[in-house]
């Protein structure tokens, strides 16, 4: 097998790290937004069943700005599920993200490590 200059064998090993890196901070950023969408979802959940549990002739408001709008029932049920459907969808592709991102860098490690392990058997 043909050996590397030690100047190409140190820009792989950067390059390397620099994605492992990335990935690290990207997969960190992206389990942060999940945790914050499941959050969100979570509270729409709530607010849907206390919604439903109320009977037919309350009047139901909703906030728009510094104000409160009274809006029909069905309206606003309709609305809040597809808030509800919106975030699950988005949790859906950022743990798709995740796993993405986990896969490159245990990738990267995998790579840093092979390099040093073929390195110290020379």
């Amino acid at each position: 097998m043909a050996t590397l200059s030690d100047d190409t064998l140190r820009k792989i090993l950067v390059q390397i790290q620099q994605t492992a890196v990335q990935s690290q901070r990207a997969l960190n950023i992206s389990r942060q937004q999940i945790a914050a969408k499941e959050r969100e979802r979570r509270i729409l959940q709530l607010t849907i069943e206390e919604i439903t549990s109320l009977e037919g002739d309350v009047n139901l408001y909703k906030g728009v700005g510094k104000m409160f709008m009274m809006v029909p029932r069905p309206s606003l049920e309709s609305e809040l599920k597809t808030e509800e459907k919106e975030l699950t969808d988005d949790i859906n592709n950022l743990v798709k993200k995740s796993k993405y991102l986990e896969k490159q860098f245990n990738d990267a490690q995998n790579q840093l490590r092979d390099i040093f392990h073929s390195s110290s058997k020379q």
